[in-house]
């Protein structure tokens, strides 16, 4: 007697242990198998399924990028980059309004748009395409940066999809010489007061007095237009002159200076970033080595320690081994360091030293990575079949 079929809940579970392992940073492969079969779609757009798909890889996988120029050079053309096979998301800014990418993060984007009438932010969903439009901040900005954060109570930023988010945004007063503050929620719809950081604070004080007597003639604190880093409740970003380092503390909404890591770091090529233990760190490149270093807070307070070099000669081609390479971001939770070289821009793992090349030659100052889990649903197949 033949034995009998197996049952179909059983063949399911095979299944969907087997399209658990499909690697998120090539999602191509998710939406491929959706289209196989009936069964193997219901399993790929189960809300259980991708919630346990999101658990088993943790970290969200990296997408795509957007970049800034320096404040000299103007606005980036408008576009989303992707890093995978799937095409490139629609830019808001590709009806061609000027835009200036500001930040990417928790599945999110924040752009800000220039309009005819003023200028708005703009948090964008590239996945979903849902946008939110945000009134600039009462804040007389000369330069700035931004942030935008997912405000869910626990959240393991797997899936950020649709709640409540935060701007943070910190500026160089145009009028007077003081770093300030202002976060909007999308809950209330409104900025908070600003909160600013100036000339009383001791570290602050000093930095301007070094950069007078230098005889600098841009003494003022800007503001360094890159990607910030966020640490817990933590906002880090830095100061154009030297490594200084500014705290936006936002469970007690205040500003802070914390001491520079070392001194022989050339402010050009650090990037502050979060490190896997949720200290802060940073990356900078000293001649043809990519130096790591995080900031280890212990009852004597907290010291800058050196833990990782590597060499970059051999991995990241450069048309000059000590001034060809430019540490122009990163991106957590996997590790991934950006480098710009008259070659293009390539990524290096920071574990494995695997180096890629995601972007051709260009002006590159702050790279913002989007890393999401992008997941089939039966839109986004319907929207997938169009392309193919």
């Amino acid at each position: 007697m033949a034995p009998p079929p197996p049952q179909a809940d059983l063949i399911d579970d095979v299944t969907a242990e087997i399209l658990l392992r499909l690697p998120p940073d090539e999602p191509e492969h998710l939406f491929r198998a959706a289209l196989v079969c009936k069964p193997w779609l219901r399993i790929l757009c189960d809300p259980a399924f991708l919630r346990r798909y999101r658990a088993y890889h943790r970290a969200p996988p990296l997408l795509g990028l957007l970049h800034r120029l320096q404040v000299l050079q103007g606005d980036p053309p408008a576009r989303f980059a992707s890093t995978t096979s799937m095409p490139d998301f629609p830019h808001p800014g590709s009806d061609g309004r000027r835009t200036r990418p500001l930040d990417c993060r928790h599945g999110r984007v924040l752009i800000h748009m220039f309009q005819d009438h003023g200028m708005d932010l703009l948090v964008w969903d590239p996945i979903t395409g849902d946008r939110h439009v945000v009134p600039e901040p009462d804040i007389p900005w000369l330069i700035y940066t931004a942030a935008v954060i997912c405000n869910v109570n626990g959240c393991d930023h797997l899936d950020c999809r649709g709640g409540p988010f935060l701007v943070v945004f910190v500026a160089t007063d145009e009028y007077e010489d003081i770093i300030k503050a202002s976060v909007y929620s999308s809950e209330t719809g409104v900025w908070s007061v600003p909160v600013s950081l100036d000339n009383g604070t001791e570290y602050y004080a000093q930095h301007r007095q070094d950069a007078i007597a230098s005889d600098e003639r841009y003494y003022r604190p800007y503001v360094q237009p890159r990607r910030v880093t966020v640490v817990g409740d933590d906002i880090y970003f830095t100061l154009r002159r030297g490594t200084t380092i500014i705290k936006y503390d936002r469970a007690h909404n205040c500003l802070s200076m914390i001491n520079p890591p070392s001194p022989d770091a050339d402010d050009c090529h650090i990037y502050l970033m979060e490190m896997e233990d949720n200290s802060l760190g940073f990356a900078c490149i000293e001649g043809s080595n990519l130096c790591l270093w995080s900031r280890k807070v212990n009852s004597k307070g907290a010291e800058w320690v050196q833990f990782g070099v590597m060499e970059l000669k051999t991995r990241v081609p450069a048309a000059n081994d000590d001034w060809g390479r430019l540490l122009v971001g990163c991106a957590e939770g996997v590790g991934v360091i950006f480098i710009s070289t008259h070659f293009g821009l390539f990524t290096i793992e920071i574990k494995s030293g695997r180096v890629r090349k995601v972007g051709e030659p260009g002006v590159y100052y702050s790279v913002l990575p989007y890393m999401s889990f992008y997941t089939p649903d039966r839109g986004s197949l319907l929207s997938l079949a169009r392309t193919h």
